[in-house]
């Protein structure tokens, strides 16, 4: 913020996203960062002068900013957030009125049309206005009810500790957790921004949440990024169970009681991957990018998708990530089945993980990737998003930076010895390249 994002280079954006959609009001949202207000404030003063009415959200999730597009049947919507990046970040999430991020395509045009326009544009002849929405909860609700046994949640009372680290995941999740009969601690409640840890719900982020769940009884640990898209799980006796984790278990319950295909990324675990075969339904993945998810998941009529780091996905609410369904379905099979989340845990197909970087310029990339294809010349190739290379039981994905001169390196196996050799081995051949 103040350097390659100020609150006029966001007003113009927008102004270059909207001026390719149809009649309408825009939904605009914010995660609860401090420069959300100015920024939300100068968008809407932008709009207004265009003609555009606003529906202004305040601090809201960026799964709920898809759901009011959709029930307010708004043009598109903005949602201000930088995800789980540092307080000194934003970011601007666009909505289609579709209520989903928009398509790699729709984007670029709103680049293309952002870098021919560098003056603002002329004022509307009839001024839009601005309505608060007093609101924002109710339709997300109504929306999730249908999903889960309902009674049966609310009968077990289940013990909960959201860490919503003051983003807007709170705003959501109390509603969300007070309706499903839960005793609800809700940790970082205030959505200002004032993140009591580093935002991204990873296990060394959450080190003193972990302690908190243990310490205060709850059956289960919910944590969320700022803008509420991505959750991870901690169990009773304060282990982080991960964001991987969040999408197996929500699949496997999903499928239990109902068949359909199922979408993840090509980062994401296999488990959903193997689950979809043990269920005995179609399994297919996307280049990485909710968006990217979205899109295979309406080409394949997915019951189910979204992507390994917490986002699930669930087509029947929302085309978002949603941490708040995802904390439903798990409470809900939780209830169902008589099982703690460790148990739910325990009974999914067991991998390690392991991720590493090298350093290459992206001139080299292309020569790389056929080095490591030539490599590991047994395995199962896929081009979709860089380099994936699979063989049974473990996988090798090779990505390019899209901002830094480096290649991200991603593994998967049944122990974490060898997805490390795998990265290791990888790495060695990606330096090869960079010295010839």
């Amino acid at each position: 913020m103040g350097e390659t994002l100020t609150p006029e280079i966001a007003a113009r954006f927008v102004a270059a996203f909207v001026a390719d959609l149809p009649p309408g009001p825009i939904v605009i949202g914010r995660d609860g960062r401090a420069s959300g207000p100015e920024l939300a404030e100068t968008i809407a003063a932008g709009l207004v002068a265009r003609g555009r009415d606003v529906l202004d959200a305040g601090p809201a999730a960026t799964p709920t900013i898809g759901v009011l597009v959709r029930s307010l049947k708004a043009a598109g919507g903005v949602q201000i957030s930088a995800s789980h990046n540092p307080p000194q970040y934003n970011g601007l999430k666009l909505f289609s009125a579709e209520g989903r991020v928009i398509t790699a395509a729709a984007g670029q045009r709103v680049i293309e049309r952002f870098r021919a326009t560098t003056a603002a544009a002329s004022f509307a002849e009839a001024l839009g206005a601005v309505k608060l929405l007093d609101d924002t909860t109710t339709a997300h609700w109504e929306l999730i009810r249908p999903c889960i046994d309902l009674q049966r949640i609310r009968q077990r009372r289940f013990k909960v500790l959201l860490d919503a680290n003051h983003g807007a995941g709170s705003v959501m999740g109390k509603r969300l957790l007070n309706e499903l009969g839960c005793a609800a601690t809700i940790v970082g409640g205030p959505p200002d921004g004032m993140f009591a840890h580093p935002p991204e719900p990873t296990a060394d982020n959450l080190a003193g949440i972990l302690a908190q769940v243990r310490a205060s009884g709850a059956d289960i640990g919910f944590c969320q990024d700022p803008d509420a898209d991505r959750l991870a799980v901690i169990d009773s006796a304060g282990r982080y169970l991960g964001e991987e984790t969040t999408l197996a278990i929500c699949v496997n319950h999903v499928l239990r009681a109902h068949r359909g295909p199922i979408v993840t990324n090509c980062s994401t675990s296999r488990i959903s991957e193997d689950l979809a075969a043990k269920h005995g339904v179609a399994f297919s993945r996307s280049a990485v990018g909710e968006a990217n998810v979205v899109d295979e998941m309406l080409r394949s009529g997915a019951l189910l998708g979204g992507e390994g780091n917490g986002g699930v996905i669930d087509p029947r609410v929302v085309l978002v990530r949603d941490s708040f369904i995802g904390m439903a379905l798990i409470l809900d099979a939780m209830a169902v089945r008589g099982l703690t989340v460790a148990e739910l845990a325990a009974e999914l197909p067991q991998y390690a993980m392991h991720k590493d970087k090298v350093t290459l310029s992206r001139e080299m990339l292309p020569a790389a990737l056929a080095a490591l294809e030539k490599h590991f010349a047994g395995a199962k190739v896929d081009r979709l998003d860089g380099l994936r290379l699979d063989w049974p039981g473990r996988w090798l994905l090779i990505r390019g930076s899209n901002t830094e001169p480096i290649v991200r390196l991603m593994s998967e196996a049944a122990t974490a010895a060898e997805a490390e050799r795998l990265c290791r081995e990888a790495g060695v051949v990606l330096v090869g390249q960079a010295i010839a």
